[in-house]
This record gives structure tokens, C-alpha cells and sequence, in this order.
């Protein structure tokens, strides 16, 4: 178990050290970004043993996943007489497309308009024959979107709403109190996912190569219990956790699943390999160690793409079916070249930034059903935004207004 442990603390030490930016600072410590995005960790490194000031570091006094991470971009050598030597190496970044960069970011926001009433006016509006007439389902779920994009309260998003109303976008300003009952209700949440695989299918022409990762929403819900170990209570916050599948290129997520904070990332694996295929051909799929099984590869396989998902320590050949014995062969023999297909999963961390750093880390909901609804907005939200910058970058021109997505 400590083994398998220290493999997991290891990789993420990898991820952190091919995506984050480590610097040292004047009194020679490695400053670490956080993977949550929240600040940064100090590791004092003297080139025979370090020091993280990080929870795991100072409870467990174990290697944690930050000091794995200065490990890996710095070169150690000791000579004969012991003196240590210690280089750093130089991660190699990609220049922005500034221009299209800045030309999507300034009109981003009036595309996006434009974009969602294309996608929530092929919603067919339910009838009603007696009783007081209902909000049209269409302008709902414009209106839920919207609201996520804007992060403003629902009083605050008002006068968005009514600029969207006067342009043409919606045929009604729902008021922010019906909005937030519309986010509770459970019929919404498979039409809210639908429209997710919907706004990744302009860029299906480009994303072949994928990968599969999990993360938490905070939510401002609590859980108390007392600790028998620091002797009193403690608060712990809830958070909704979201399976993903997210496009290597352009980090756009076709598929997605929303799960308790207790739910195993394995199992959820099946679910979006299968909604993805669906619309995606599938070269390659990257997921870390949590997510591998012999059920897994082989459905990767079927699906006509390579699975690249490490293999744990403990791991053999024997009594397993071909795609594994010939994956694990494939990362026992070639494992540099495995890694450079599996470290393409990266790119699920760069997917998670991009929501959480734009459309907020946690959910304002308080009840599932609406915290549910929320993140599959924040998901919405995300891939128009990513079908947006391809529009300057790749030149992509989507339709939504031509095909039929809803029954």
C-alpha cells in the first residue's frame, strides 16, 4: 500500500513538473504551485534530502509529490570528494497565437450570446393546454448557462439577461428566482449533458487523442465529525466530483459525468469512452493508474484508439488478456516513449484550469440536483469558450442552427 502510494505521489510529481512553472527564489527555495490552484508550497532542497511545507511533507514526513516535482527538473551530481552539484533543467513552453488570442478574448462574450440561443432554440418548448403558461425550456436553459458564464449573482445578471432579451437571444427575461428553482429540477440534467457533447462537435475534426481525469467543485456545504487522532471536531467541505474526457489539442470536453465526492474514477471511465465515441474517432487515450483495469483497455481498444495508462509496480503479465500483456510490455521495454503518450494527459490539468480559473472552483447550489446542473454549465461554458478561440486560431466556423439535436 505505502508503495502504491508513493507511485501515485510520484507521477503527480511528474504532471506538476511538465505543466507548472517551479522557480527558485533568492534564499535558494523551490517555490511549487499548488495542483488545486491554490498558492504555492516551499521545498528546501540541499541535494541529499528535502523539506515541503505541505500537509503530506509534515504529517506522513514522507516524499510528497512536490518534492518529486523539483526532483525532475533538476539534475544532481556528486563528485569524489562529495560536494553536490545541482542544474536546473529548462522545460520547453510554446508560444501564444497572441493575436487571435486577443481577438477571441474581446469577443468572446457576444459570440458566446449568439452561440447558446443557436443550440437552446433547437429545444422543443413543452405545450401547455390549461393553467398558468410555464418559463419555454429553451430560454431556461439559456438563462442557466448564461448565468454560470457571467458568475454574477442572479440579481447582477439581470441586466445581462435583458441586453441578451433585447438582441434577439431569448424570447423571455426568466426572473433569477425561477432560474435558480429550474436548476433543481432532475429532467434538466440529461438535456444540460446532452448539450455538452453538443458544443464539442464542431472541433471533432480535430481532436483525436484524448484523456480521462476527475476533479472536486467545493461546495458550501459541511461535514462535522470529531477526530479521535487531534482529539476535536472538525469541518470538513463537501465537494461534487466531475469525470471527464477532454481533447488533448484543445482541451474541449465531449464527455462528462458527475459523481459523488466517495465515487472510484475507474468505473466511470466505460461511461465516457462510450459517450465519446459516439461523435469522436479515437487515436489515443491517456488516464493515470487509477484508472486501470483490463475491462478499461480492452474497451479502449474496441473503440479503435491506444490506451496509455501507467502500470503500478505490482503489476505482471500473467493471467491477463492481450491488450494488456502487449500495454504492459509496451511500458516495461519502451517506457520513454509510453510516457511521452501518456504525459499528453497533461492536458486534463490545463482543462480543469481553464474552468476553475474562469467560471469559479466551487458551486453557489445547495442542493445536489441544482450543484449537478451547475458544473454541467461550468462544462457548457467551457467548451464554447474553447470552440471560440479555434474560431480565430483554426478558423473553424460552427452551425448549430442546421442539424436536429433534441427529440
Amino acid at each position: 500500500m505505502e508503495q502504491q502510494q508513493m507511485e501515485v505521489r510520484k507521477q503527480r510529481g511528474m504532471e506538476i513538473a511538465k505543466t507548472s512553472r517551479i522557480v527558485k527564489n533568492d534564499k535558494g527555495q523551490w517555490k511549487v504551485p499548488s495542483q488545486s490552484g491554490g498558492g504555492h508550497y516551499i521545498v528546501v532542497s540541499n541535494g541529499f534530502g528535502a523539506e515541503c511545507n505541505c500537509p503530506d511533507h509534515e504529517l506522513r514526513n514522507c516524499k510528497c509529490k512536490h518534492i518529486w516535482a523539483v526532483e525532475f527538473i533538476v539534475t544532481k551530481q556528486i563528485d569524489q570528494e562529495g560536494n553536490v552539484t545541482i542544474t536546473q533543467t529548462i522545460r520547453k513552453t510554446y508560444s501564444q497565437d497572441w493575436k487571435n488570442y486577443n481577438l477571441a478574448q474581446q469577443k468572446e462574450k457576444e459570440i458566446f450570446m449568439k452561440l447558446l440561443s443557436d443550440i437552446t432554440s433547437r429545444i422543443n418548448n413543452k405545450t401547455y393546454e390549461f393553467g398558468r403558461p410555464s418559463n419555454n425550456i429553451s430560454d431556461t436553459i439559456y438563462s442557466m448557462v448564461f448565468k454560470v458564464y457571467s458568475t454574477f449573482s442572479g440579481r447582477r445578471f439581470s441586466t445581462d439577461l435583458k441586453i441578451a432579451k433585447e438582441n434577439g437571444f431569448a424570447e423571455q427575461k426568466i426572473p433569477y428566482n425561477s432560474m435558480f428553482r429550474y436548476f433543481q429540477k432532475k429532467e434538466l440534467t440529461p438535456l444540460l449533458a446532452n448539450i455538452v457533447a453538443i458544443t464539442s462537435l464542431p472541433l471533432k475534426s480535430v481532436e483525436t487523442k484524448f484523456a480521462i481525469d476527475s476533479t472536486g467543485f467545493g461546495t458550501s456545504n459541511f461535514q462535522r465529525w470529531y477526530s479521535f487522532k487531534y482529539g476535536k471536531e472538525i469541518n470538513s467541505r463537501r465537494w461534487v466530483k466531475c469525470h471527464f474526457m477532454t481533447g488533448v489539442k484543445t482541451n474541449v470536453i465531449p464527455s462528462v459525468k458527475i459523481t459523488s465526492e466517495f465515487d472510484n474514477d475507474s468505473p466511470e471511465l466505460k461511461q465516457l469512452v462510450n459517450l465519446i465515441s459516439e461523435h469522436f474517432e479515437m487515436e489515443e487515450v491517456s488516464a493515470d493508474k487509477a484508472y486501470l483495469s483490463q475491462d478499461n483497455l480492452e474497451l479502449i481498444e474496441e473503440k479503435g484508439a491506444v490506451p496509455y495508462i501507467p502500470f503500478k509496480s505490482n503489476n505482471t503479465p500473467s493471467g491477463k488478456g492481450a491488450i494488456w500483456k502487449k500495454m504492459y510490455y509496451f511500458f516495461q521495454l519502451h517506457n520513454e516513449e509510453f510516457l511521452g503518450h501518456y504525459h499528453k494527459r497533461s492536458n486534463a490539468e490545463s482543462s480543469v484550469q481553464m474552468i476553475k480559473s474562469k467560471f469559479g472552483d466551487s458551486v453557489r447550489s445547495k442542493t445536489w440536483t441544482a450543484q449537478v446542473n451547475e458544473v454541467l454549465c461550468k462544462i457548457i461554458c467551457h467548451n464554447l469558450c474553447c470552440v471560440i478561440m479555434e474560431m480565430h486560431t483554426l478558423g473553424i466556423n460552427p452551425d448549430f442552427t442546421t442539424e436536429k439535436f433534441f427529440n
